[in-house]
């Protein structure tokens, strides 16, 4: 027979599991779809304001140093490591086919038509998207942002106008500069491992880089900006949650910058391609 403490004894059963919302993706679709929708209008009504940065040249002038004159270092490094690395892998390659003397003019449209567009919209994605997120974070955090709008001035025009234009304004010439020192870190290289004289060098460079190819390939890098500048003003002017929102503010600007800068890329190129 049982004893009165076993009958007593309850089984513990597992506790059944929390019940699935049949709703939970309608809902995230649409949270997604409002905040698609409000970076379209943030990034809409910025490129409107963007001409106003124009009215205070001297705040134009201190985001466009900070934008270009700060990845100056990091494009120095990128353009000379690109060009030595691309004649590095060409030469070996074109050995083969015994066609080394046209490794200046892969090399210089792979740089000039690619590598240094794409690559100093990676650069200032990284460094300036997650500046300006923290940045605009830390302020609308601090109430600097609430304070304009007391005052009577637009945050828009006041704060993210210049920077948008400071960094449409910068990637081309930080491409220029980023394409300029590739092709010295390839002369250094051919120097070093080649038989080409400067002369020759310069000439096969210049032989089959067009200005209606490269013009195209350099401006497309306004767009790159653009969007690295609005992304970086959308995330830090709609942070919230004190440090730890300034924080993903600036991690979720680089993060979706460098992500338009790439999708972006692979567009324009179509674009262009169709165009010509």
């Amino acid at each position: 027979m049982r004893s009165k403490g076993s009958l007593c004894r309850r089984r513990r059963l597992p506790l059944p599991p929390a019940p699935v919302s049949r709703h939970s993706h309608p809902v995230a679709v649409l949270d997604l779809l409002e905040n698609v929708g409000r970076y379209c209008q943030f990034a809409a009504r910025s490129l409107v304001a963007a001409p106003w940065a124009l009215v205070r040249p001297h705040e134009l002038q201190r985001q466009l140093q900070q934008v270009l004159v700060g990845a100056l270092p990091l494009g120095a490094v990128a353009g000379l490591a690109l060009g030595t690395v691309v004649w590095l892998h060409l030469h070996r390659t074109l050995q083969r086919f015994e066609a080394a003397a046209a490794l200046p003019r892969f090399l210089a449209l792979a740089v000039v038509l690619e590598f240094a567009p794409t690559g100093a919209g990676l650069i200032v994605a990284g460094r300036s998207g997650a500046s300006l997120g923290a940045e605009l974070g830390s302020m609308r955090q601090s109430e600097q942002v609430d304070a304009l709008e007391v005052l009577g001035l637009s945050p828009l025009k006041v704060l993210v106008a210049p920077r948008v234009l400071a960094c449409i304004l910068g990637l081309p010439l930080l491409t220029i500069f980023i394409a300029y020192l590739a092709l010295l870190g390839g002369w250094t290289a051919e120097v070093l491992g080649g038989n080409l004289t400067w002369a020759q060098y310069r000439d096969g460079c210049l032989q089959e880089l067009r200005l209606q190819d490269a013009l195209p390939a350099t401006l497309k890098t306004l767009v790159f900006g653009y969007l690295i500048g609005v992304t970086g003003c959308y995330f830090g002017m709609t942070a919230a949650g004190g440090t730890e929102g300034v924080g993903r503010a600036a991690t979720r600007s680089v993060v979706l910058s460098i992500f338009l800068v790439l999708a972006s890329n692979v567009v324009l190129v179509g674009v262009i391609h169709w165009l010509n």
